[in-house]
This record gives C-alpha cells, sequence and structure tokens, in this order.
C-alpha cells in the first residue's frame, strides 16, 4: 500500500505542474478496488492521472501554431493540406481509450469510498473528463461506441461494440457535464477542474453540435438533418449560467490588457477558467517565444483584413485597402492587433528597442507575439506561457454565437459579452441593427469569407460574432473546430498570401521613414542596414515581380478540401479489422475493407 502511494504522490506532482506523463504506465489493472478507493486521498490520486486527456505543450503540439487560413507554419498539418489517408493503426490518429477505461474504472468502484463529500467532488472530476473525452472523439470521428463501463479482455460484445448515434453521444455529454457541474465545487481553480469548467464545456460543446447539424443538415455526415435549436439553447443556457454566477471578469489591467494576459507565465485567474500550466521546477516548457522569433510561422493577409478600424468601421471597406504598405495597413486599427501582430513599433517585453519584421523568418510578413514572454525565454523551448483551455471570453462568444444561428440575439445580450470584449480593447460596441442591416461583404465572399453561413435577418450579426471570436481566440486551438462545425473546408483551398510589395525597391518596415528591406531581380542594390530578398527566390510574389508574398504556391502542395470526406477522420482499418465491420467507416473514406 505504501509503495502505491508513493507512486501516485509522484505522479500527482508532476500533473499539478503540467506534466505531459503517459498515464498508461500505471499498474491500474492490479489495483484491488476492495483495498483502494477508500479515502479522498486515493481518490484524489487516482483521478489525477485524467489530466493527461489536457492538450500538450510539448514542442510536437504548439496550440500557438494553429494552423488554417489564417496562420501558416513550415510545415502544414495534412489535415490543412488535403493529404490525409486512412490510418492503419489507431495511434496515428488518437483512437485512444485507455484513459476512458480508468474514469470507468473509477466510477465503478468509488462508491468505496465512505466520505460522501470527497465522493462527490472526486466523481465531478471523472464525469468532466469523460465528457472532455467524448466531445474530442465526436469532433474527429463524429460517431463513436460509447462505454460506461471498463472494458475487460473476455467482453467480446463489448469489444465489438458498433458505434452509437451523435444524438446519444452529445446526450451523455451532457448528462455527464450536469452531473459534473453539481458535485464539482465553485471556488475558482486555474489548473484543475470545477463547476465553471463543466459548465465552459457544455456551452462549448451545445455550440459545436448545434452549428454542426444546422450547417451540415442533409449531407453524409447528417444525413438525418438531426435537431439543433436544443442543443444552441442548452449552449447559451450554460454560457449564461456561468456569466452571471461564477464570478469571472475580463482581465483589464494596463494598457494593453489582451497581450499581457498571454505573455505571463501566471494564469490570468480573473478570467482563465482552466488552463495548462508550465513549470520551471519540472521542467515543463514550450516554445512559443521560440517559433514566433526563429521559425518560420506567419499570420495571413486574410486574417489581418479581418480587424476593423478603431473607429469600428470595416478595413476592407477602405479604398485600396489590398494593396496598402505594411506601415499603413497596421494605423488605426482595432487594438487588438498591434497586441497579437507584430506591428511597427512592437517592443518585446524586456527589450528597449523595436526592429523591422524579419522576412527571412516569416513567411507572411506577419509575426505573431500573441504569448510572447519577455527576452529572457527567446531560448529554444524555453517559454513558462501557460496555455489558456476555457477563457472568460470564449464563454461570451459562445453565448452570442447560439443566440444569434438560433435568431433570438438582443443587443442587450450583445451588451453583456462581445461588447464587454470590445469595450476592453478601446473598441466601438457592435450594434446588431447596423450589422444586419448590411452584413459585411468580404465576410459573405467565396473568396475572402465564409460563404455558408446563414442568410437571415441575423446574418449580418453572426458574421460580426465570427470576426470577434476569430480575432479574440486566434492561437487558442479552436479554429479547427470552428471551419468543421460552419461547413467552410474549402477555405483551406484558398491561397495563403503575406504583405503586398509593388515591385522592386527599399521599403521601410517600421514607420521611421528609413528603408530596411530591399527587393531586386537581377542586380542586388546598395545601401547599409537592409534585409535584401531576391525576387522569386527569397520571396515569391503572387504576380511575379509584384503581389503579395505567396506562401505553400507549389502546385504539387495543392491544397483539396473533399466535401463529402474530409469534416471527419477515417476510423483505423486496424480497428474496424478488430470488430469484425462492426465499426462503420466515416463518409468518403475507402479503407479496401468489405464491410
Amino acid at each position: 500500500m505504501k509503495k502505491h502511494h508513493k507512486i501516485f504522490i509522484g505522479l500527482s506532482i508532476a500533473l499539478a505542474a503540467g506534466s505531459c506523463t503517459d498515464m498508461d504506465q500505471f499498474p491500474q489493472d492490479k489495483l484491488n478496488p476492495g483495498v483502494f478507493f477508500g479515502s479522498e486521498t486515493e481518490l484524489e490520486l487516482y483521478t489525477n492521472q485524467f489530466y493527461s486527456l489536457m492538450p500538450s505543450v510539448s514542442a510536437d503540439y504548439n496550440w500557438y501554431l494553429e494552423q488554417g487560413e489564417h496562420i501558416v507554419t513550415p510545415v502544414m498539418d495534412r489535415a490543412i493540406l488535403g493529404q490525409r489517408i486512412v490510418p492503419t493503426d489507431a495511434s496515428e490518429v488518437g483512437w485512444s481509450w485507455s484513459t476512458l477505461r480508468k474514469i470507468n474504472y473509477y466510477l465503478q468502484h468509488s462508491s468505496r469510498c465512505p466520505d460522501e463529500r470527497a465522493r462527490d467532488r472526486y466523481d465531478g472530476v471523472a464525469y468532466f473528463f469523460r465528457a472532455y473525452f467524448y466531445y474530442n472523439m465526436l469532433t474527429k470521428f463524429g460517431e463513436v461506441p460509447w462505454y460506461d463501463q471498463p472494458l475487460a479482455s473476455d467482453q467480446e460484445d463489448l469489444l465489438k461494440k458498433p458505434r452509437d448515434s451523435r444524438q446519444l453521444i452529445i446526450d451523455n455529454i451532457i448528462k455527464d457535464l450536469d452531473d459534473a457541474a453539481r458535485l464539482l465545487p465553485t471556488g475558482h481553480s486555474t489548473w484543475t477542474v470545477n463547476r465553471w469548467t463543466a459548465l465552459a464545456l457544455k456551452s462549448r460543446a451545445c455550440l459545436f453540435e448545434g452549428t454542426f447539424r444546422k450547417y451540415h443538415a442533409g449531407d453524409p455526415f447528417n444525413p438525418e438533418s438531426l435537431p439543433w435549436e436544443e442543443l444552441l439553447q442548452k449552449g447559451a443556457e450554460a454560457a449564461g449560467t456561468l456569466m452571471k454566477e461564477g464570478g469571472y471578469e475580463l482581465y483589464s489591467d494596463g494598457a494593453g490588457p489582451y497581450r499581457d494576459q498571454f505573455a505571463t507565465p501566471h494564469a490570468r485567474e480573473c478570467e482563465y477558467i482552466w488552463a495548462r500550466r508550465c513549470s520551471e521546477q519540472v521542467t515543463i516548457k514550450n516554445n512559443a517565444n521560440g517559433w514566433a522569433n526563429t521559425r518560420a510561422v506567419g499570420f495571413t493577409k486574410r486574417f489581418v483584413n479581418l480587424y476593423l478600424n478603431s473607429d469600428g468601421t470595416r478595413f476592407t471597406d477602405r479604398p485600396g485597402y489590398q494593396t496598402m504598405s505594411y506601415v499603413d495597413e497596421c494605423s488605426g486599427r482595432d487594438p487588438r492587433m498591434a497586441q497579437t501582430v507584430y506591428c511597427p513599433g512592437y517592443i518585446q517585453k524586456g527589450d528597449d528597442r523595436t526592429y523591422p519584421t524579419d522576412l527571412t523568418r516569416c513567411p507572411t510578413g506577419y509575426k505573431y507575439i500573441k504569448y510572447v514572454m519577455d527576452v529572457k525565454y527567446n531560448i529554444w523551448d524555453g517559454s513558462l506561457v501557460p496555455l489558456p483551455i476555457f477563457r472568460l471570453a470564449e464563454v461570451y462568444m459562445n453565448y452570442a454565437e447560439c443566440l444569434a444561428e438560433l435568431g433570438t440575439l438582443t443587443q442587450t445580450d450583445l451588451d453583456i459579452s462581445v461588447n464587454l470584449l470590445r469595450r476592453r480593447a478601446g473598441m466601438p460596441d457592435l450594434d446588431m441593427d447596423e450589422a444586419n442591416a448590411a452584413p459585411d461583404a468580404y465576410l459573405l465572399s467565396a473568396e475572402t469569407g465564409y460563404p455558408n453561413v446563414t442568410r437571415s435577418a441575423y446574418t449580418g450579426s453572426i458574421l460580426e460574432i465570427r470576426r470577434e471570436r476569430m480575432i479574440e481566440l486566434v492561437l487558442e486551438g479552436l479554429h479547427y473546430n470552428d471551419i468543421l462545425r460552419w461547413r467552410e473546408g474549402k477555405v483551406y483551398e484558398k491561397s495563403f498570401l503575406g504583405q503586398y510589395f509593388p515591385g522592386e525597391g527599399k521599403y521601410d518596415l517600421t514607420g521611421d521613414g528609413r528603408p530596411n528591406v530591399a527587393l531586386y531581380t537581377d542586380k542586388r542594390p546598395g545601401g547599409l542596414g537592409l534585409t535584401f530578398l531576391k525576387l522569386g527566390t527569397d520571396i515569391i510574389l503572387t504576380d511575379g515581380n509584384s503581389g503579395n508574398m505567396l506562401v505553400h504556391g507549389d502546385e504539387a502542395l495543392r491544397r483539396v478540401w473533399n466535401e463529402d470526406r474530409d469534416y471527419l477522420y477515417a476510423i483505423p482499418i486496424n480497428e474496424r479489422l478488430l470488430t469484425g465491420g462492426a465499426l462503420k467507416q466515416n463518409p468518403g473514406w475507402e479503407d479496401g475493407l468489405p464491410y
């Protein structure tokens, strides 16, 4: 017994510090539930391992490199490139059920603990993580088998269980989250789950499934056009309860509160509902500073265009916005732009100088500064910035979007959600009537926007809420699922563009009137303090010697999104074989099996 305690205590410490330890190594099958699960300490130690489901901060999975039409990296994910194949093995796509088995094992035996208060609390943890597990499976694979008991090798009927319906999965997710919200403590605990974490996930899950059903009605992923209104209503209610009762508020200290909340090793507990911690003590760090300062990562022109002018008007309504210089397009914009994107005048914390954007290290010319901490963290894999998993800002956005899609949104609803975010940023309020009267043509366009959006009296509001969501929550690991639920996968086929340059010449990227980059075709020009880039070699522009910087423009890497397939991942072949075909393959994926 003492030996088990030592093992669990070590694992618990690692997890509390944000460890990415694989909890599968724990010898769960050797536990004697008749001996264990007898005290609050043992319940806590066992449920600590469920936190392994949290997103990792390791170098192989960086949430701050959220790929898509908004940000590009040296090597894009295969899902974005349209190059996914049917996996052979479960490990290739995360078809893993080991943590779920541990959760169900706990729920099967936690009743042994005589301490009802402790049992309720840690049962709440288990219910939350079972819902969290299934939410992630639902977004990735759609219908999956629902298990509420641990599987044993002799339970062939369960091991070969077919997929359950989306309705059953989401109903059970909601039930588990309702149980979690009822049982978990109400205090704020940024690193551990609580009642508010459960409500935040409920708002996210209901928004995802409700809008997924709405926008995929009648297609291969929702052929029965499942009802969606009740889910959006439940999502709005969960968000509203958290907003009214949770005791959270937007972080608003200083001149740049948006940037500042992401540039510290300390999670802003007033706004962060749940976060992934990094730690110097156990050497759990990330590469947020490293990628921003040394690697080829950049925002796209498409994303930069989303930011409004500082007076609340649309940047894309400015004459000639397509060919503006970098300095000009960065001026007079939503203050969040200069707190997210490297703009002229940017000074990194811990430094006292401004530098021009380094086009040799940024493929678009728009570097990210969100999550970038003090210069002392610029070493590779050296940042301690925490990962926000749930922020109050997202809950505000979930609330507003649920109501807008339902067609019940009011100006008051905007004032207690989206407009609080805009006021924090120093932006004018979003006026619902004005937005609905003139929906943004840029966001409606098939080339630059999201053309599948609901066409109704609320179209303008929906588009503006999406704009706020994309700006406020960028690089927080949410946008890919947004694209899935909005049925806008075709956006990945569009060109990834960067800054505009009219041709050869010397350019000022700092706004101080002095050039710091020179573009040339044949003969390199003279000049001191310049970065020299040869057109067609060092930098590729859309029109040859002029145009926007072009990223991943090789036709051999042409991105293709299959509307009848790519909204879900394929089920691994080995899993289908093991079940004798009981697990049906997702639409559009051909794996060569006869069933």
